[in-house]
């Protein structure tokens, strides 16, 4: 059952178009469009990926298609078993970013002009309701979240959760009643809630309110930056967090409970020996960590903390 478990995650977690990058293959960017980017390697070899990176097929072969856990056996052989292995690595890194035809072309939004756009969010709108009613998270966090700028209100009742670089907003995490998501032709970098521009602990969470959930858990620990990566990360996310990591010691795995959980924080785990920082895994005992502040499931000397320093 935890392998098959496992595989649920990986599919849901491992983008085809990062498969094929790290296997060599390149964007034939004139012959792919946002719906279907073409891959080639050598003379003669084609895969086309398709459902925003959760589905393949081989144009030149008769029923050669799948989801990532074929597509990882199409690449390097081997069964069920050796396309785990290959895939765990990938869990949750972005492909590259991509610029393709195959459409209309489309003026690059100004994302951080977007954002400045946006209505601030103000007590009994229903982005508010939602996250005091729904998501159990206090007035007082929420006045400190808009007090940093760190969120917005966008249509029925979705709040907006910034990432940025540089101080600019490069997009932003949607949640509300009837949607989750992250905001269209935006980068993921990273939310990070914080104190202070040089914290001694960095706590990464798998969204911007497990990581506001997890700073109201610890009455919001001035030394730590509690970070939201919008799940995976790539290239840009990986900067943001070495941007906070420059001056931490500690990087702490707060992701979720379950398979796609430890698959995240096994990522987490090597960034830390790759920056030569401490790695601690910290679990919630809920499922995550808004779902122990929405149950009240918390008693501050018991809670499941797994410290597991790295060497």
């Amino acid at each position: 059952m935890a392998h098959d478990n496992e595989l649920v995650e990986l599919r849901k977690l491992v983008d085809c178009r990062a498969v094929l990058e790290h296997a060599g293959w390149l964007v034939d960017k004139a012959a792919s469009s946002r719906r279907a980017v073409k891959y080639r390697r050598g003379v003669g070899e084609i895969i086309v990926v398709t459902h925003e990176g959760k589905g393949w097929f081989d144009p030149l072969a008769e029923a050669s298609c799948g989801d990532v856990i074929a597509l990882a056996q199409r690449l390097w052989g081997g069964n069920i078993g050796h396309a785990r292995k290959a895939l765990r690595p990938l869990a949750g890194i972005a492909p590259s970013g991509l610029t393709l035809t195959g459409g209309p072309t489309q003026p690059q939004r100004d994302t951080d002009r977007v954002w400045r756009g946006a209505r601030v969010l103000a007590p009994n709108s229903p982005a508010w309701r939602y996250l005091t009613d729904d998501r159990h998270l206090p007035p007082a966090a929420l006045a400190e979240l808009v007090r940093q700028d760190l969120i917005r209100e966008g249509i029925r009742g979705t709040a907006w959760f910034a990432h940025r670089a540089n101080g600019r907003v490069t997009g932003w995490e949607m949640r509300g009643p009837s949607y989750k998501g992250f905001s269209a032709g935006g980068t993921k970098t990273v939310f990070a809630m914080a104190h202070t521009t040089t914290p001694s602990l960095v706590a990464v969470c798998e969204s911007a309110i497990d990581a506001i959930s997890l700073g109201i858990i610890d009455g919001f620990n001035r030394a730590t930056a509690y970070v939201s990566t919008g799940g995976g990360w790539g290239d840009a996310g990986r900067s943001g967090l070495a941007r906070l990591l420059s001056s931490a010691q500690d990087l702490i795995a707060a992701t979720d409970l379950g398979t796609g959980g430890e698959l995240l924080a096994d990522r987490v785990r090597r960034l830390a020996d790759d920056t030569g920082k401490r790695f601690e895994r910290r679990k919630p005992v809920e499922k995550d960590w808004n779902e122990q502040l929405s149950t009240r499931n918390r008693p501050r000397n018991s809670m499941d903390v797994r410290g597991d320093r790295a060497s």
